[in-house]
């Protein structure tokens, strides 16, 4: 989201968050589509759907496309409580309220400790706040619940990179790219990682 644009270093966790843009209004059609077609009832079944179709897709403004209908499932807690703590979180994140913004995502983790993008919203708050060490034990929470989470993973390599674990935050651009193989910043990530760490070796 916009509150993460904090610097060149934050860009890797706006994955988790960004907000679908226009241009991908039809794939959002077609995903209402697809939900009320009756083939893919539950969101379980609708989420493996589009990560085969990410994995699989070559053309990367179309993976972005089905990434965007992603992340509106996971944004979507089926509670009307829940969804509005988190638009209050977000607002409050956005005005740099970020003690109002810990006490609403803390409340909709109590109420739905299952739903994970209140987890990842307090990670990306956590992030922002510089407070890594929680953010990346929100992040493993995340990651618990949903591994195939590419937004909590590009946060984690993140963290990784900023404190020095330039082979670990690799292996986390690893993990992210066999679920989403086509995201461009992302390859640019692990490809300036490989140039560093081989710069280390010679």
């Amino acid at each position: 989201m916009r509150f993460f644009m904090l610097s060149a270093l934050c860009l890797p966790l706006a994955f988790a968050m960004a907000a679908p843009s226009a241009a991908f209004a039809q794939a959002a059609d077609k995903a209402s589509l697809d939900k009320t077609s009756g083939a893919f009832t539950t969101q379980a079944q609708r989420l493996d759907k589009l990560f085969g179709d990410l994995k699989r897709e070559a053309d990367p403004d179309a993976a972005t496309g089905i990434a965007n209908q992603i992340r509106r499932e996971w944004q979507d807690s089926g509670s009307a409580t829940i969804n509005l703590l988190i638009q209050w979180a977000d607002k409050a994140m956005t005005d740099d309220k970020n003690a109002a913004a810990l006490d609403f995502l803390d409340e909709a983790i109590r109420l739905r400790p299952d739903y994970v993008e209140g987890w990842n919203r307090r990670a990306t708050l956590h992030f922002k706040m510089g407070n890594y060490r929680k953010s990346m034990s929100d992040i493993n929470q995340v990651l618990k619940i949903e591994p195939r989470h590419f937004g909590a993973l590009a946060g984690m390599a993140a963290i990784l990179s900023q404190t020095g674990r330039d082979e670990l935050a690799m292996k986390a651009w690893e993990r992210f790219l066999d679920i989403y193989p086509t995201e461009r910043q992302a390859q640019k990530e692990m490809g300036d990682l490989a140039e560093k760490l081989t710069g280390q070796r010679t």
